[in-house]
């Protein structure tokens, strides 16, 4: 990290883009890396001058810190932002103004998709950052793109598929009035715990119906956090920690409200939450054996990902069981695909280590 870097912002900012102006966004973004807005003209060290109505991906904010002479142009080829020494900052302002071009400072002019960081190991996906300098004509569309930044890119068909456009208008209307993201997970529990109680008593429509309200606010939570640049440590475990725990708790107060014989009840349960478990283990294995995360390993494994047996996917199967009046019939089908995918898992995590025998594993994300 360069110890004393800085940042300039230059020109007027642009609209805002759920609920914080480009330049609030960018102080933030750059306040994560420990650069600060200081008084650039005086400052002898490196100067990141950037245009205050730019839009940038957070992976580019680590590549302007550390690539010197480095011009970040943007769709257009608008120039967006590059790092300097202090004294060279009037002029790297004019070069973003256009005042000037970029060879007045030998500066190396290069898009977003030319700096080789399209692959992301946090947000399990390959994909160009974006970088925009925004107006009232393009705001709407840059507010998209940057909502759709922050999906995962290995996740399931439910989140991939059905929640982008509605999830992207609630976290619009919740951002503009200053919702935090723990609210929104504070009412997510709420519903997680509304769900159990319905589904023990038998309700199972409407439990479902707070089911599927719990799991849609699971990915605005998320995104709200990303977009506003307000995720925290605790919103983190916070969140995660009430994923990986209450899918069982459904599963059995499920089970226990369709009064199957004990045997029945107890076969499809431990069928159910040995699977899950034991899925969760070999994962966790192959990140701390293997150095990757199994779903991102190949193309087919990531495909895989969009339909395992997780909540989304098992929560698909008990609503047609519902639907065609078999709840039962449901909560078979969550068994059956459990165990299915249970073995699946497993040759996968056996693959990966006879592939890990003959090097490092790396993500088909990465290639190309």
């Amino acid at each position: 990290m360069q110890r004393n870097s800085a940042i300039r912002l230059v020109g007027k900012t642009g609209p805002k883009l759920f609920g914080l102006t480009p330049a609030d966004r960018l102080q933030r973004q750059f306040a994560r890396e420990n650069i600060l807005a200081l008084d650039a003209a005086a400052h002898d060290g490196a100067v990141i001058v950037i245009r205050a109505d730019a839009v940038l991906d957070q992976p580019l904010i680590a590549v302007l810190r550390e690539t010197p002479k480095l011009l970040l142009l943007g769709e257009g080829n608008i120039p967006l932002a590059t790092q300097v020494g202090g004294h060279e900052v009037v002029a790297a302002a004019e070069i973003l103004s256009g005042a000037k071009s970029a060879a007045a400072l030998d500066l190396d002019a290069r898009t977003s998709g030319d700096l080789g960081v399209k692959f992301w190991k946090s947000l399990r996906k390959r994909e160009t950052p974006y970088a925009f300098a925004v107006t009232s004509a393009n705001a709407a569309a840059v507010e998209w793109r940057v909502f759709m930044g922050t999906y995962k890119g290995a996740t399931d068909i439910v989140t991939k598929y059905l929640w982008p456009l509605p999830a992207f208008h609630a976290t619009r209307w919740l951002a503009a009035r200053g919702v935090t993201p723990n609210a929104v997970t504070t009412l997510g529990a709420i519903l997680m715990v509304l769900a159990f109680f319905l589904f023990w008593r038998g309700e199972f429509a409407w439990g479902l119906a707070a089911a599927w309200l719990m799991t849609f606010l699971d990915t605005v939570d998320g995104k709200l956090a990303r977009v506003t640049l307000t995720s925290s440590k605790w919103g983190d475990i916070f969140d995660h920690g009430i994923d990986l725990v209450h899918p069982p708790f459904w599963y059995v107060a499920w089970g226990i409200a369709l009064n199957w014989p004990a045997t029945t009840f107890w076969w499809v349960i431990a069928a159910i939450l040995g699977g899950y478990i034991l899925q969760r283990v070999m994962e966790g294995i192959a990140i701390k054996w293997l150095g990757l995360e199994i779903h991102i390993w190949r193309k087919a494994d990531t495909l895989f990902r969009q339909v395992t047996a997780r909540r989304n996917p098992n929560l698909i199967l008990l609503t047609l069981g519902v639907l065609i009046g078999r709840p039962g019939w449901g909560l078979l089908a969550v068994a059956i695909w459990t165990l299915l995918c249970l073995v699946l898992h497993a040759l996968q995590f056996l693959q990966a280590l006879a592939a890990r025998r003959r090097g490092p594993l790396t993500s088909w994300m990465m290639q190309g």
